[in-house]
């Protein structure tokens, strides 16, 4: 949030007026969704100018009246006085009263770089004092202040009558035009000690047309980063607690650390207190932010049962520092009374009231860290605790991480002419209970796979569990230590073939220390063991290139041969972070295709392929890649079904894989088209595609992808998968955009979720209007998540703030949020 605040309740009021007049209480935009302002050009800086203590004039005709003490200056005059330059008609210094006064088409820049228009000007020598008539005021932030007249005294207070401010351009064709937003004000007081600006009886026009009255309005001069002051007001309303309204409260204590308060009152649940401190220190910074509020309607049934409690609350807190200029390290935390809490309330930060399938975030992560990173090496530690927002997640099932360290180094120097490197890994992990997911309809539709439902079966049933369940995470503790060492080399022999034999060694120490819960016994037992696996190859490129006049072709058959002993206790040891089995042609020549450390693919196997590139010489290329993979001998590790069948329906769960392709075209920066496919072996039916496109002009852009995926029912995924996804902006004008992006379910045939959004953005000035669907996940595992639709308006004027109003035409609670 900006911490530019108003300087008392009067002008927090104002903020209320000015956004009651517009329509619109003030709101914090969708970040995924909201417009910003085009950046203002950026004026350069000019030399400053030589400060020797002596006053510097240039001009057509220099006279010096000895007998009064003046010098005038006449005819394109300029004159250099204590940093500050003042060029004029005609310029009159009085060195006994020590005046200046400079006449006709007058503009004195300053040190800073703000420029003064006017038609007549005078000032002291020191310029603590005077008069300006008819100015007009440009600052280095590009911001505007005109007026009839303005005074200047003390050096500090300058105060212009019949005052415009805006932070507008003005017209290139027609500068005496409005510009597209201004105030106007009787008086518009600038306190340069307090940095603030105070208007009387102002108004704000739009194209000169007044919208709205304000009797009195303050808000910081646009240097001001940090002032102590109200913040602009917040109005919300919920099923949860009713209407809301709070006037957050900044205090700047120091340079390096400050504090806000902000106080809701709520119309149900009484009054929620929150308050944030940040401070930075020489090597980094941190904030704490601490919530709380004791409930008048606990018993509300809007709330969910674990949130019906008098006190409910939270803190979160974030730091990062510096150890030196390789190492840091820091933190994220969250420690809350009710997973609920911040839904509920609607704490932005936490919850995107308008999140869309775009982005949106349902947990909030908690981590300790440490990372460092060297010329060729990389240091990562690691703590994790997760909390679920929605009814599905059950925290018990949810693992806590302690930790997690990964480390990775490349030797300076060769061995054996090759590259070098190894990298290190320890995970230990903690979850409560069981987490079991349903691998089949009925299954899932009978709820046969929660602990509940377990803990009731009989030993029959018990017995059918693994035909009906995946065992998706383990109770108890489960640690893991891998160390690997890896040597490549690669050299080009007298014919062009490439040739590039590799090793690597590999250990996995594993303690698996797992809770006796019901049904887990079907899956795995505690478990002591030592992996090991070496593993050596070849691989084998044999480029031939083309010319021709209108490109270069080349066309490179690809063959690797990997040996290796099989996998030891394949199937047998919890599997947590080698879950993703997706096989394609972006990782047909991965010595292994397993996503994590807790799988490791054995076996000899043969990876062969065919790559073509095309690149033409008046710009864009064609790459097209295609192979397949074949086990040579021993256990293939992707048909050996682990606690969650990871490997099956994955095409490598068999001798020869299914074919995969891939397909890419580029003919200049403007369009890009990329295909990725993979074909059953035996009856080349389609397994998995993807299609995607995307094109890019100066007034438009489009993108879209097509994915087509076949069940994979060891994987509970029964039914084939079909859908588009496809986004767009188009500019209508200067400085009118429409934006939108909808996803298809092609076998349900309906388009499920969509975004519409249009707005008027430029230097000074945002507005919009967004259309969004996301789904609306209930407090109830039991309840299938629903499509919730919501509108906000936004509305932005640069300087003075954002505004924004978001309202659930679903039935879903809306808010508003000012910055």
């Amino acid at each position: 949030m900006s911490r530019f605040v108003t300087s008392s309740v009067l002008s927090a009021l104002g903020a209320v007026v000015l956004a009651a007049a517009l329509g619109v209480p003030a709101a914090t935009p969708v970040a995924a969704q909201s417009f910003t302002f085009n950046q203002p050009p950026v004026r350069p800086k000019a030399p400053p100018a030589p400060d020797s203590g002596q006053m510097l004039v240039q001009a057509t005709e220099v006279d010096y009246d000895y007998n009064n003490s003046r010098v005038s200056a006449v005819g394109n005059v300029q004159m250099f006085y204590g940093g500050t330059t003042v060029e004029a008609d005609r310029v009159v210094y009085d060195q006994k009263t020590k005046r200046l006064q400079a006449e006709g088409n007058v503009r004195m820049t300053d040190a800073d770089g703000k420029i003064t228009y006017a038609n007549q000007l005078d000032l002291s020598d020191d310029y603590r004092d005077g008069f300006v008539d008819s100015l007009r005021v440009d600052t280095a932030n590009q911001t505007r202040i005109a007026a009839s007249r303005a005074e200047r005294t003390e050096g500090a207070y300058n105060v212009f009558q019949n005052g415009v401010y805006t932070a507008c351009a003005p017209c290139r064709d027609n500068p005496k035009k409005p510009p597209l937003w201004q105030v106007k004000g009787a008086r518009i007081i600038h306190d340069q000690n307090e940095k603030m600006l105070y208007f009387e009886n102002a108004q704000l026009e739009f194209f000169g047309v007044p919208l709205a009255y304000l009797p009195y309005f303050s808000t910081p001069d646009p240097t001001v980063q940090r002032k102590t002051g109200f913040l602009m007001p917040i109005y919300l309303s919920s099923t949860a607690f009713g209407s809301g309204f709070e006037v957050p409260f900044y205090w700047a204590l120091a340079p390096d650390y400050d504090f806000t308060i902000s106080p809701r009152y709520t119309t149900t649940q009484g009054v929620l207190m929150q308050g944030e401190f940040r401070q930075r220190l020489l090597d980094g910074a941190y904030q704490i932010r601490a919530y709380g509020i004791n409930q008048l309607d606990p018993d509300n049934s809007n709330l969910a049962t674990t949130a019906q409690r008098e006190f409910r609350g939270a803190i979160d807190t974030k730091g990062q520092f510096a150890l030196n200029d390789k190492w840091v390290w820091g933190w994220d935390g969250v420690l809350m009374s009710d997973k609920t809490f911040f839904v509920d309330y609607r704490l932005a930060q936490y919850k995107d009231t308008l999140g869309t399938f775009l982005s949106q975030s349902n947990e909030a992560t908690s981590d300790l860290y440490l990372t460092g990173v060297g010329n060729r090496s990389y240091f990562d530690a690691r703590a994790f605790y997760f909390q679920g927002f929605t009814g599905y997640d059950v925290q018990s099932q949810i693992p806590v991480v302690l930790p997690v360290i990964d480390y990775a180094n490349v030797f300076n120097r060769p061995i054996l002419g090759g590259e070098v490197s190894y990298k290190t890994n320890l995970t230990s992990i903690n979850r409560q209970s069981a987490d079991f997911d349903a691998l089949t309809s009925a299954a899932s539709q009978q709820d046969l796979c929660s602990t509940s439902s377990i803990a009731q079966m009989s030993a029959d049933k018990l017995a059918n569990l693994r035909n009906n369940c995946l065992l998706r995470g383990i109770p108890g503790t489960y640690t893991r230590f891998s160390a690997e060492a890896q040597w490549r080399r690669s050299y080009t022999d007298p014919y062009g073939q490439i040739w590039t034999p590799f090793a690597s060694l590999r250990a996995d120490a594993i303690d698996a220390s797992i809770s006796n819960q019901p049904g887990v016994s079907n899956y795995t037992s505690d478990t002591q063991a030592l992996r090991v696996m070496p593993t050596v190859g070849l691989e084998y490129r044999y480029p031939f290139i083309n010319v021709q006049p209108w490109g270069t072709t080349t066309v490179e058959p690809i063959a690797q041969i990997i040996v290796r002993p099989n996998e030891t206790y394949a199937g047998k040891l919890p599997n947590e972070d080698a879950q993703s089995m997706v096989f394609g042609a972006d990782n047909l020549f991965s010595v292994d295709k397993f996503s994590g450390y807790d799988r490791v693919e054995g076996g000899g196997r043969a990876n062969v392929g065919v790559q073509a590139t095309t690149q033409f010489d008046k710009g864009g290329s064609v790459n097209v890649l295609f192979g397949q993979s074949y086990q040579l001998f021993g256990m293939n590790s992707y048909a050996v079904a682990d606690l969650i069948n990871t490997g099956l329906d994955s095409g490598l769960d068999k001798p020869r894989s299914d074919y995969v392709a891939r397909a890419s075209y580029s003919p200049n920066s403007t369009f890009k088209f990329t295909t990725r496919a993979r074909f059953d072996e035996a009856t080349a039916s389609v397994q998995r595609f993807e299609a995607e496109g995307s094109a890019s002009f100066n007034r438009w852009s489009v993108s879209m992808i097509y994915g087509n995926y076949a069940a994979q029912p060891d994987l509970g995924l029964l039914d084939r998968r079909e859908g588009i996804l496809g986004t767009g902006s188009i500019k209508l004008a200067s400085n009118w955009v429409v934006t939108g992006g909808a996803r298809w379910d092609l076998e349900a045939n309906k388009i499920d979720q969509y975004i519409i959004g249009a707005g008027y953005v430029d230097d000074c000035f945002v507005m919009a209007l967004n259309y969004v669907t996301a789904y609306s996940y209930s407090n109830s595992a039991l309840v299938a998540p629903t499509l919730s639709h919501s509108v906000m308006f936004q509305i932005g004027l640069r300087t003075i703030g954002t505004f924004a109003l978001a309202q659930s035409v679903s039935g879903a609670s809306n808010g508003l949020i000012g910055q």
